[in-house]
């Protein structure tokens, strides 16, 4: 199985790389092909980033994992790597040299140093913003014309810029005025149908249709991006400043790739494990990566078992309460997930704040109660006839309504806080939310117990 994995890597990236068979990968088959690679034979690895062409190299290291880049940077020659940046569009250079920065500071320099005038403005335009502003997702090549010009002069330049590959993916034009002030936006497909001998300016006016855009300003919150994008089934959003001058765009295929990355950091940050850990695909650094968090779910299971321990002697006069603590904990412990999924995702998504905290307790809680109560009396109903032990079904019954209730309570609470700490609050929720419906669970069922059964 590993031989046909490995033999058919070697013969895509082949096909790749003949110029005769025009038969191109995209980004994520070029990562994935020479990830299988890497893992069988380092030496092809190494054959095979050199003879890939700067650009596809580039693309492919995109979407590599920390370790296959580093890979990259000592294996193939400087000029190549920069002749591959400098090929990328210019929210992919910045993108790309940030990743290197994280593993080498003084290669992304070089790099950075290498290119020309241009591309670095670019790159730096970009790096000016924070990672959760809408400016540094944005790529600079656009699609632009004063509204003096005329329609067939636009075009002709578009077909310039394409026949230079200097632009990709054009779905607007944007109409600006002398100071570069954005005016309007008008779809590629709408633009055929006006008279080519007429300025942009004329065929505004003439038309019953708005071109008012849509626009993202280059400090604003890329969540609110991603929720414009998503609310007006758009495919392209300009980007301005302050003063409504046009700097950029950011396209649709960037907000899918910003969407997946951060589902799949919240889906590992959210199970207490390491998304570059787990791409390393080594037993030892993916194992050291999960360990931290297990040792602090150990101390925290040590803290439930102390808690345990205080009511041994009740547990001894009623073995009954053995058998269905675990039926409390669980119980807790599952509403308080779902609490917690739901409410990391809202604040992913940007749909909530820490200043909806009021709204958002009461519809978890009050949606935990409820099923706090129903569980709790079908619960209350099943140990009774079980045990035959009189109030029984009461202890436990009351024990899992508090358990249930404080846990929808904290799986909102604990990601609320973290969120207005400026920590991410997927990140160790799960294990925080575990410690305390664990303790409620065990201390209200055993605690209720002692008091009305002993």
């Amino acid at each position: 199985m590993e031989t046909q994995e490995l033999e058919t890597a070697k013969e895509q990236l082949d096909s790749h790389i003949d110029d005769t068979l025009k038969d191109e990968l995209s980004s994520v088959d070029l990562a994935e092909h020479l990830k299988t690679i890497k893992k069988h034979d380092e030496t092809q690895f190494a054959k095979y980033l050199k003879e890939l062409d700067p650009e596809s190299l580039a693309n492919a290291a995109l979407e590599m994992p920390d370790h296959m880049l580093e890979d990259v940077i000592e294996i193939v020659p400087k000029d190549k790597i920069t002749q591959g940046i400098s090929e990328l569009e210019s929210d992919d250079q910045a993108e790309l040299l940030d990743n290197i920065s994280d593993i080498d500071e003084n290669k992304a320099k070089e790099f950075f140093e290498e290119l020309d005038e241009k591309d670095r403005a670019d790159i730096l335009k970009i790096a000016k913003y924070d990672e959760d502003e809408a400016g540094a997702y944005m790529q600079t090549e656009i699609f632009s014309a004063k509204g003096s010009e005329t329609l067939k002069s636009a075009i002709d330049r578009l077909k310039i810029l394409k026949e230079k590959e200097e632009i990709e993916n054009v779905f607007q034009l944007f109409i600006v005025d002398e100071k570069n002030h954005l005016k309007s936006a008008i779809a590629l497909s709408d633009l055929i149908i006006y008279d080519f001998s007429l300025t942009l300016n004329e065929i505004i006016e003439k038309s019953n249709y708005d071109y008012k855009p849509h626009v993202a300003i280059d400090t604003e919150n890329v969540n609110d991006v991603i929720q414009d994008f998503d609310e007006f089934d758009l495919n392209v959003m300009p980007v301005i400043d302050a003063n409504g001058v046009l700097l950029g765009r950011i396209t649709s295929d960037d907000i899918h790739d910003l969407i997946e990355d951060r589902a799949t950091e919240q889906l590992y940050n959210l199970a207490g494990v390491n998304d570059e850990a787990e791409e390393e695909e080594t037993v030892v650094k993916s194992g050291k990566a999960r360990a931290a968090w297990l040792f602090v779910n150990l101390c925290t299971a040590i803290i439930s078992s102390i808690i345990i321990g205080f009511f041994d002697k009740t547990i001894e006069s009623v073995v009954a309460l053995a058998i269905l603590m675990p039926i409390v904990a669980s119980m807790g412990g599952n509403t308080g997930t779902q609490a917690l999924t739901v409410t990391v995702r809202r604040l992913a998504l940007g749909e909530i704040e820490f200043k909806d905290k009021k709204r958002v307790l009461f519809r978890e809680v009050a949606i935990a109660l409820v099923n706090g109560m129903i569980f709790a009396t079908l619960m209350g109903i099943v140990a009774y006839f079980w045990f035959h032990i009189p109030l029984l079904g009461f202890v436990i019954a009351a024990s899992m309504i508090i358990n249930l209730t404080l846990a929808g309570f904290f799986g909102t609470v604990i990601p609320l806080t973290l969120k207005k700490l400026g920590i991410d609050p997927a990140v160790g929720s799960s294990v925080v939310l575990t410690t305390f419906t664990d303790i409620i669970g065990f201390f209200s069922f055993l605690g209720l117990a002692t008091w009305v059964l002993l």
